[in-house]
C-alpha cells in the first residue's frame, strides 16, 4: 500500500499507468476507490495513456482518520495533495476534483497554478464563491454523523450526509472534525485572474449543487459541461468519463506512441 506521512497524517495513494499525470481528488465520505475506481475512471483514464494518481484524503479511505477538527483546518486538504506532488517529483498535473475535491481543487487553482496544466471542478458550481456553509449548517451535519440514535436527526440534509456516511462505511467522527474545522476557501475575486483551462463539470438533477452558471462567467478559460445525473450518480453516467477525456484531449493531449496511436 502507497503512503505517506504529512505533519503527523498518513495518507494513502494510487498511481496507475504511464504517461502526462492527472490527479484525482474525491468527494465528502467517498474514497479514491468509491469516487474514481469502482466507476472506472482510474482505469480508463489510465488506459488512454495518462498516469492516474489518486489519493484517499485526509479523515478517508485507507488515510489517518484525526477527530480534531484543527486536523482538518485552514489550507491542510489542498497542502496533501502539494505533498503529493512533491512525493511523487511530479513538477506540473492536471486535476480533477468531485465535491469536497472539487472545493480543493478550486484552492489550488488559483494558490497553486504553476503546479498544474488544467484543472477540472466536478460536483461543485456557485456555491465556490460564498464564504462556505453557515456554522449552524456544518454543525447539524456534524451532530447528525455523531448521533447515537438517528431517529434524532432533524432535517433533510443532515439525514442525507449521514445515510452516505454509513453506506461508505466511515469513521463518523472524522466526518464530522471535517465539518467542524474552519477550512480554507478559494478567493472568489481571484477566479478572474486564472488562466488554466478549467472545466466545470455537473450533473444536471444535482440539487445539492444546484449550477455554477456565476462561477463559469468569472473564469476566463472556462468549459462548463453537464451530464446526466445528480450529486451523488452523475460521476458514473458515461457522459462523465467522455467529458474528462474530450476536455483533457483539447489541453493536456497525450503523445502519439505505439500503444496510443
Amino acid at each position: 500500500m502507497a503512503t505517506f506521512v504529512r505533519s503527523g497524517v498518513t495518507l494513502h495513494y494510487v498511481v496507475e499507468g504511464r504517461g502526462p499525470a492527472i490527479v484525482l481528488v474525491h468527494g465528502f465520505a467517498s474514497s479514491l476507490r468509491g469516487n474514481w475506481g469502482a466507476p472506472g475512471i482510474i482505469d480508463a483514464l489510465s488506459k488512454t495513456g495518462r498516469q492516474v494518481v489518486a489519493l484517499d484524503c485526509r479523515g478517508h479511505g485507507k488515510s489517518s482518520k484525526p477527530h480534531d477538527p484543527q486536523s482538518y483546518a485552514g489550507s491542510a486538504m489542498a497542502q496533501d495533495v502539494v505533498a503529493l506532488l512533491d512525493e511523487l517529483d511530479l513538477a506540473e498535473v492536471d486535476l480533477m476534483g468531485y465535491s469536497m475535491g472539487g472545493a480543493i481543487a478550486a484552492s489550488l487553482l488559483v494558490n497553486q497554478s504553476k503546479r498544474l496544466r488544467s484543472v477540472i471542478l466536478a460536483g461543485v458550481g456557485d456555491g465556490l464563491l460564498i464564504e462556505g456553509p453557515s456554522r449552524a449548517r456544518s454543525e447539524a451535519i456534524a451532530s447528525a454523523l455523531e448521533a447515537r440514535d438517528e431517529s434524532s436527526i432533524s432535517g433533510a440534509t443532515p439525514r442525507a450526509f449521514r445515510a452516505f456516511a454509513e453506506q461508505q462505511r466511515n469513521d463518523l467522527a472524522a466526518l464530522a472534525a471535517i465539518h467542524r474545522a474552519r477550512r480554507e476557501r478559494a478567493d472568489p475575486e481571484a477566479f478572474r485572474l486564472v488562466e488554466k483551462p478549467v472545466m466545470i463539470l455537473l450533473g444536471e438533477g444535482d440539487t445539492l449543487v444546484r449550477g455554477a452558471d456565476e462561477l463559469a462567467a468569472r473564469i476566463p478559460n472556462v468549459r462548463y459541461v453537464k451530464v446526466p445525473g445528480d450529486h451523488l450518480s452523475a460521476v458514473l453516467s458515461p457522459e462523465f468519463l467522455n467529458a474528462v477525456e474530450a476536455f483533457l484531449g483539447d489541453h493536456s493531449p497525450v503523445a502519439a506512441s505505439p500503444g496510443h496511436l
